[in-house]
């Protein structure tokens, strides 16, 4: 008996009681999660039919796997009646109600991203986003021998875009992840090249370039200085994504960045040791020098000038200002490093190689926009086989001509409606 005259067996009781009670909870609740409650069939439907099929059976998977680890704790629970046993089962439990949550995170996650596509409209324009991401993993890992990747766009607040991977583990830790998803920010649907940028990544990622591209750089700016070097080293594969998204659309690509770039002057010189994001201040100059190096003389040099005259190097932190006065003599090296050089990754090619930036120079898609008219943004054929340099006229117009940019976005927004809505009648 215990100081309180309660014995031993009734103390176990009331913790099988009590712990029963919350077994049961947390087992109903698990066996409760189905894939047409947190998405509508409507919202699946939007979906492109390779895409819905590979993500319903992932997080199928992800439903199974707590339910059959629901299974097993009720089993625990009925059989456990030492203290030990007791015991063993309440750390099961905690241990469920914690995979339970991470479970909950991850179809919660996917659930919000499907149903941002109830709206036939949005659909469309989702459907066109999830094509251009995965037509530009596709022209660069198809080249390499590499699978791309399903991508799943959404629509979400804020100024840049972002990812999960594919192939990695999410919150509820069990198998990787089958698809790509991409936030793409409701100011620039109808711009995204930010997608490409996130697509960037993914392509990296799988094609293993991130570490060859900082061992690469570290090398190459070594002889500078090597605190310089392991600086721009660490910015590795921010720069990979940025270069990926220009040789996809060239010249739009940076003024969309240098547009989400510009702020403050506490923004744009910021720069925090171990963030893998360049300094704004740099990163803008670098997309300048990207096209400057591979088209020469053009609308760039008035974004940088102007870049430079609002952002003097004189107002940035002492601390960062020798970093940022070190590195301009630079950014030509730096681009030709990640354009230029021959990768393992790449199976010996250089990024240029594979995909060439020359093709959405401004005369090449002058002449593309010459040649085609506005069979361009109509033609299904066109379409299908040009979305990205579609992408990337349309951004360049807004750049040479501000003043009709409700006509050009337009334009791109009845081009991606025609794509999204021919992916949906296939």
């Amino acid at each position: 008996m215990s100081s309180r005259g309660i014995s031993v067996i009734d103390q176990i009781q009331a913790i099988r009681e009590q712990t029963e009670r919350q077994v049961a909870h947390w087992a109903f609740a698990a066996f409760r999660l189905k894939l047409d409650d947190l998405a509508s069939q409507e919202a699946w439907g939007h979906l492109e039919q390779y895409l819905g099929m590979s993500l319903r059976r992932h997080l199928n998977g992800v439903i199974d796997r707590l339910q059959s680890e629901a299974s097993i704790l009720t089993a625990m629970q009925r059989a456990a009646q030492s203290p030990t046993a007791l015991a063993e089962e309440r750390r099961k439990l905690l241990a469920f109600r914690q995979q339970y949550l991470r479970t909950e995170t991850t179809l919660d996650f996917f659930a919000d991203a499907i149903n941002g596509r109830t709206n036939a409209q949005m659909s469309s324009l989702l459907r066109a986003c999830d094509t251009l991401a995965h037509r530009s993993m596709s022209q660069l890992l198809d080249q390499i021998g590499k699978e791309t990747p399903v991508a799943l766009t959404y629509i979400d607040k804020g100024l840049g875009a972002s990812i999960l991977k594919a192939g990695l583990r999410l919150w509820d830790g069990g198998e990787v992840s089958p698809v790509a998803a991409i936030k793409i920010v409701r100011h620039n649907l109808l711009r995204p090249t930010a997608l490409i940028h996130e697509a960037g990544h993914q392509a990296a990622h799988i094609a293993g370039w991130n570490a060859e591209l900082a061992a690469t750089l570290s090398q190459g700016i070594s002889g500078r200085s090597n605190e310089l070097a392991d600086v721009w080293a660490s910015w590795a594969s921010e720069i990979a994504a940025d270069a990926f998204a220009f040789v996809h659309t060239g010249f739009a690509s940076v003024a969309a960045l240098h547009d989400v770039l510009a702020g403050d002057v506490s923004i744009v010189f910021r720069y925090t040791p171990g963030d893998p994001h360049p300094v704004s201040y740099l990163r803008v100059l670098l997309g300048a020098e990207m096209c400057r190096y591979f088209y020469g003389d053009g609308p760039w040099d008035s974004l940088a000038l102007a870049w430079t005259a609002l952002h003097s190097v004189d107002r940035a932190p002492s601390d960062t200002r020798a970093l940022l006065e070190d590195s301009l003599p630079i950014l030509k090296t730096v681009v030709r490093l990640t354009l230029d050089t021959p990768m393992r990754a790449f199976n010996g090619r250089s990024l240029r190689a594979l995909i060439q930036p020359e093709r959405v120079s401004p005369a090449a898609l002058g002449e593309l926009d010459r040649r085609i008219g506005q069979a361009l943004f109509t033609s299904a054929h066109w379409l299908w086989t040009e979305p990205l340099r579609i992408l990337a006229l349309t951004g360049l117009r807004l750049v040479n001509r501000p003043r009709d940019l409700n006509d050009i976005l337009h334009l791109q927004e009845q081009s991606m409606l025609r794509l999204g809505g021919a992916l949906q009648a296939a």
